[in-house]
């Protein structure tokens, strides 16, 4: 059980449905036996397709919700994590397919349309062009090749290579981002804290710094962050950075990283998207610099941010 104090609507929601945990079975809502399905934060029973009952909810709150009062929604599907159901009907399309990829593929097509149904209900609200909308994965494709993905990226989740932590992400706000805008400029998922909390006018400050920094130049004018690495990984037996194009990759043997046996490989990933040729032994002053970056974020993770970034 969470404590208290860690639900969220004791976090700032004002209401909250679906999961606490996830791998819940997608039908009964049951994790270990035990059901996994809340309602402001008091387990519930109810009958249905977890991913459609989340996108239902949230159509529900936007038809409910003044067309000029502001609303933050956020919808985070359970699908299309394992275990991997789906009903029937959604899998007919895709009778051409593998069947593992065929059920991936029915899974996605259920958040397909229930974010269809989303925005429809933005636009029947008239609430559209006043939205701006967020869509990001959490993580490359699981198991690559039988059920899902990632290519040209090498691996899948839950490794450190391309493949497990690029994912599809996009915003759109009609207006102010320009229309089929492409960035290649590395973000990280906790760069939408900052840029949030500036596009709402919130609070800025806080005890301990902010680790992401606010992406809206970019995405509205392509001016990218003020830093000059970014830190991958949460694990330290299995941690990189990201410099420019060259990404460092640190493997350390034994638990949380502290076994001996420390290796690196090194990667262009300008030239080499699909990590094919680790440049390490070749490129030694590299991996020194790198390390040295690597080895200063891990061990103070306040100063991510560069001396010369801007402090605004």
């Amino acid at each position: 059980e969470f404590k208290p104090d860690y639900l969220p609507t004791r976090r700032g929601f004002d209401h909250q449905y679906g999961c606490w945990y996830g791998q819940i079975d997608y039908h009964t809502h049951e994790r270990g036996g035990r059901v996994d399905w809340y309602r402001d934060d008091k387990r519930i029973e109810e009958k249905g397709y977890s991913t459609t009952l989340i996108g239902n909810e949230a159509v529900r709150l936007i038809k409910a919700q003044p067309a000029d009062k502001p609303l933050f929604l956020y919808v985070p599907f359970n699908a299309v994590h394992g275990p991997f159901q789906v009903p029937g009907k959604y899998l007919e399309p895709y009778k051409h397919l593998p069947e593992k990829r065929r059920i991936m593929a029915g899974m996605l097509s259920v958040v397909d349309e229930s974010i269809g149904q989303i925005v429809t209900a933005l636009r029947e609200k008239k609430m559209d062009e006043n939205t701006l909308i967020i869509f990001s994965g959490d993580n490359g494709g699981v198991d690559p090749g039988p059920r899902t993905s990632n290519a040209p990226l090498r691996a899948g989740k839950g490794t450190i290579y391309e493949g497990g932590i690029r994912t599809a992400s996009f915003a759109t706000w009609p207006g102010k981002i320009p229309a089929g805008k492409k960035t290649a400029t590395p973000v990280h998922a906790i760069d939408w804290y900052p840029t949030l909390v500036k596009l709402t006018g919130a609070e800025a400050a806080q005890s301990l710094p902010v680790d992401g920094h606010d992406i809206w130049p970019l995405l509205t004018n392509d001016t990218p962050p003020a830093r000059d690495v970014l830190l991958l990984g949460s694990d330290p037996s299995r941690i990189a950075v990201r410099m420019g194009d060259w990404k460092l990759i640190r493997f350390s043997g034994g638990p949380k990283g502290k076994g001996k046996g420390k290796r690196h490989e090194l990667f262009n990933l300008k030239d080499d998207i699909s990590e094919k040729n680790n440049l390490a032994e070749s490129n030694p002053e590299k991996v020194a610099e790198m390390t040295a970056r690597l080895e200063a974020l891990v061990k103070n993770p306040k100063r991510i941010r560069p001396e010369t970034a801007d402090k605004s």
